[in-house]
């Protein structure tokens, strides 16, 4: 039997503090979502810890998650994130990665703010979701759009029901939660 990520992230130097103060926790903070967008996009095919550990090279390499200079991004910065060894070198997940931001930028003039086009669909069953993200975004198969939901707490899973973490985010009113109280019933909450 494998150990779940709530029993297995406690006192972890890396994935402890991950799972006990942003994974399954809202934000409205666009640069926090994209930057979650970006960890997720690069995880694809590779461990959680290889990205976590990465993460201030993510930071870094990619201007503090700045959208709008990521989106500005031309061939000298693309040739710059394939020469990092710090960060994942995929030149599918680095082209993904611009796009999404010039994507985003987009988003804005429709939505106001990445935060607020997530709002405006919510609530939306995974598989919706997916198709969504699929007709908006690049390199957003499944398992990407679904941790990134979860991860921000769109989507329900993210912490087991006896985890001292899911009474925390469960007392902040996630938004799957919301939409549950509300009377939403296209998911339910894993036990």
């Amino acid at each position: 039997m494998s150990l779940t990520y709530c029993a297995a992230a406690p006192g972890h130097p890396h994935h402890g503090p991950y799972h006990e103060g942003e994974y399954g926790f809202s934000s409205s903070d666009d640069r926090v979502l994209f930057e979650r967008l970006v960890l997720e996009i690069n995880q694809a095919g590779l461990s959680w810890l290889t990205i976590l550990k990465k993460r201030d090279a993510f930071r870094a390499a990619f201007d503090s998650f700045d959208i709008d200079r990521v989106a500005a991004y031309g061939e000298a910065e693309r040739a710059r994130l394939l020469a990092d060894a710090g960060i994942i070198r995929n030149r599918l997940k680095v082209d993904a990665v611009i796009e999404n931001a010039r994507r985003i930028v987009a988003l804005r003039e429709t939505h106001g703010s990445f935060d607020g086009w997530l709002r405006a669909h919510h609530p939306l069953s995974k598989a919706e979701w997916v198709k969504l993200f699929g007709r908006t975004f690049r390199f957003t198969g499944g398992e990407i759009v679904g941790e990134f939901l979860m991860s921000l707490g769109y989507l329900p899973g993210a912490h087991q029901s006896d985890c001292p973490v899911q009474a925390v985010v469960l007392g902040l009113n996630p938004p799957w939660k919301a939409a549950m109280d509300a009377g939403y019933r296209g998911y339910q909450p894993k036990e």
